[in-house]
């Protein structure tokens, strides 16, 4: 198969997409990766054909406007935000995207990019197979992961209900750029009003979800095209080495803990590294923090923390004795393979989602809202991951569980078998 794979968001986002492109590569497929700019260098060095979607997501994530919209957490400002920069470039995208699709036999996208990886779809008359590190299909066991957690208390009615209003909040926040791209670039009419969820594209090809069925249990009401394989984890470069410095760190006393926030900006970073820093003094803990795009920043840290840029989790979790972090997918997936506990600080979006699962699992304490942060919230979560002797054996099972399963392999065996069948 020519696969061409569109994936559009921050790193994080990308990271799983990355993965099943290697995966799909080393089975023999041709495989052509549609992300944003900033991530060439990324990309190329696993080995994947890159094209380039023009723009730059770190810009937009740093951006004033997106500090002040994440530091408040309302979820629909932020996704309104997001669709005015979409528009913004949408023409661009639909160009690249187009000639990065024309050739290829398969798409795939997730959320950031189904609705324009389904114009391409359209345009080309390819299939469009979609990809997901979060549900996003209905069902009546949970609530759209993009809702409070609370409202899994209204019932198994409003819970399938509630998927169908996210979609709807996405897709009307991105119909204006989707009209604009098909008139002006792809000559194709506008896709429905409520969206083109019923497309034949969609909904005769497999649904893919990367993340493990013992986190989130696959829902009995799904049908059977809609596929929970199992993370889809990119690992760091066979090549890659820690810093000689970082390793010097860890050998030098007890396993610290690793703190940082992922792409999600502060308004007020040296405020947010004074908070953590009091808190491990009142913990006795040794630390990593993550600067990040949240920009963590302190010219003199204590010989107790040392701070990193960019260092693969897939190797870092499994020499820490827990993780603190703002809850994205792919950083709480990471976490629960290194079988560690987890502290999660959610800002928005699926964020708060995950760490209510990650507390329901046992193998971390209640979420703390990122607006609710205190050197007070953080210093008893802290105390409480690392006295918990059960909280710590729960991690550590799950943990085996997880590295047991093939999420990338089982992915490509479902697209592989349902290839062979058209």
């Amino acid at each position: 198969m020519r696969i061409a794979i569109v994936a559009l968001g921050s790193r994080g986002d990308i990271q799983p997409y990355i993965a099943l492109g290697q995966g799909f590569k080393n089975a023999g497929h041709q495989v052509r990766l549609i992300t944003h700019e900033n991530f060439e260098t990324l990309v190329t060095a696993y080995g994947l054909e890159f094209w380039t979607m023009r723009g730059n997501v770190q810009e937009v994530a740093e951006s004033q406007t997106m500090t002040d919209l994440l530091e408040k957490g309302n979820f629909f400002a932020i996704m309104a935000y997001s669709a005015k920069e979409a528009q913004r470039v949408v023409l661009h995208w639909a160009q690249d995207g187009l000639a990065a699709c024309r050739g290829m036999d398969v798409i795939i996208a997730g959320i950031g990019g189904v609705f324009i990886g389904l114009a391409f779809a359209e345009k080309l008359g390819l299939p469009l197979v979609q990809a997901y590190y979060a549900p996003f299909t209905p069902t009546k066991a949970f609530p759209s992961v993009l809702l409070p957690s609370g409202t899994a208390k209204l019932g198994r009615y409003f819970n399938r209900m509630s998927h169908y209003f996210t979609q709807q909040m996405m897709w009307q926040g991105s119909r204006s750029a989707d009209v604009s791209a098909r008139r002006q670039v792809l000559d194709l009419p506008p896709a429905p009003f409520l969206g083109p969820f019923q497309s034949p594209y969609m909904r005769q090809t497999p649904v893919l979800y990367g993340f493990s069925p013992v986190v989130i249990p696959r829902p009995v009401d799904w049908n059977e095209r809609t596929h929970v394989t199992g993370y889809w984890f990119l690992d760091e470069q066979p090549n890659w080495t820690p810093p000689t410095e970082l390793m010097a760190f860890l050998q030098a006393g007890p396993t610290p803990i690793y703190i940082g926030f992922g792409s999600m900006s502060s308004r007020k970073p040296q405020e947010t590294t004074d908070l953590v820093l009091q808190a491990l003094r009142e913990t006795g803990q040794r630390a990593i923090l993550f600067s990040g795009w949240g920009g963590l920043q302190k010219d003199q840290l204590p010989d107790t923390v040392f701070m990193v840029d960019s260092i693969p989790h897939s190797w870092l979790f499994q020499h820490v004795a827990a993780v603190v972090h703002h809850g994205g997918a792919g950083t709480t997936a990471a976490g629960l393979r290194a079988g560690v506990p987890s502290i999660l600080t959610p800002f928005f979006a699926d964020q708060p989602f995950w760490g209510q699962r990650v507390a329901a699992l046992g193998v971390g304490p209640q979420p703390i809202p990122r607006s609710q942060l205190t050197v007070e919230a953080l210093t008893k979560a802290i105390e409480q991951v690392i006295s918990d002797v059960k909280m710590r054996e729960q991690a550590a099972e799950l943990g085996r569980k997880i590295r047991a399963e093939a999420g990338v392999k089982q992915a490509i065996q479902v697209v592989e078998q349902w290839w062979g069948k058209q």
